[in-house]
């Protein structure tokens, strides 16, 4: 009765009071509401923020939130990776790059295997790393000035931890221009390629993304999660050995030549000149 009521409310207030340097976590009934929070440098992917957004969506879960949505603060959604974490990767051993590459594939695993609905609520350009968290989430929605892309192969990086998801959520062939063009798409055209589910106005994203929270909510909590289940366990012995070789691929790649050119490249802001 009211008692539980109360207590859970209680609990959860609790819960959404952790402090956190890299995000923003508020709870408004049903929703959680993770929103990256580095505007300074376009909410980038640092190690920092992979560990909190893993703590956030473990404090979500033990929650009485029925789904999360997941933004960025700003006028990005998330620009990829951190320029410092890139640096660091050039001068990094085997052994250090396959450790992190396993923590961005258990982030990416954790919002596509997540109990509850996710919904992405893209604010701005989601690109590379950016552009992978949106294609894990179970719904994206986003603003027409959103931008979308793995332009990892412009600078002999490669997507590989979340080439696993995509092909699951867009199909192969998609999958394969997104991954092998390497180029920036309009929110128009994630809408055609099926990255995102709606485009919506800037002024109503937030609104609609509750929305679809509160659809969610009338709907059985055990049904939503046997639901999401089912479609992330088929087949689970292939996406697990398919992350395998992906964290290998992605480890294996920063030793390259080409990675070295495309990152030094990247920083010089020139134009990278590719070993035959």
């Amino acid at each position: 009765g009211e008692c539980t009521r109360q207590a859970s409310r209680e609990f959860t207030r609790g819960l959404f009071a952790m402090t956190f340097k890299t995000l923003l976590l508020s709870f408004e009934p049903p929703a959680a509401i993770v929103t990256l929070n580095r505007p300074e440098k376009r909410n980038a992917i640092s190690l920092e923020l992979i560990e909190d957004l893993l703590r956030a969506l473990d404090a979500c879960e033990r929650s009485a939130a029925r789904a999360v949505i997941l933004t960025g603060a700003g006028k990005a959604f998330c620009s990829g990776m951190d320029l410092e974490m890139l640096k660091a990767i050039s001068t990094q051993s085997h052994d250090e790059n396959l450790a992190d590459s396993r923590k961005m594939a258990g982030l990416f695993r954790r919002l596509y295997e997540f109990p509850r609905p996710v919904i992405a609520a893209v604010n701005g350009p989601a690109i590379a790393g950016g552009c992978g968290m949106v294609s894990v989430c179970d719904l994206a929605l986003a603003v027409p000035e959103a931008k979308f892309g793995y332009t990892e192969a412009r600078v002999g990086f490669i997507p590989a931890l979340v080439s696993v998801y995509l092909v699951r959520m867009v199909g192969e062939r998609v999958a394969r221009e997104l991954l092998l063009a390497g180029r920036i798409y309009d929110a128009a055209e994630a809408l055609r390629l099926g990255l995102v589910n709606e485009i919506v106005s800037a002024d109503k994203l937030m609104a609609r993304a509750r929305e679809l929270v509160e659809i969610f909510a009338e709907s059985s909590p055990a049904s939503l999660l046997a639901a999401k289940r089912l479609m992330t366990s088929m087949p689970l012995s292939d996406l697990n050995a398919a992350l395998e070789q992906a964290v290998e691929e992605n480890a294996r790649i920063r030793t390259t030549p080409d990675f070295r050119e495309g990152l030094s490249s990247f920083l010089e802001k020139r134009k990278p000149k590719w070993s035959p």
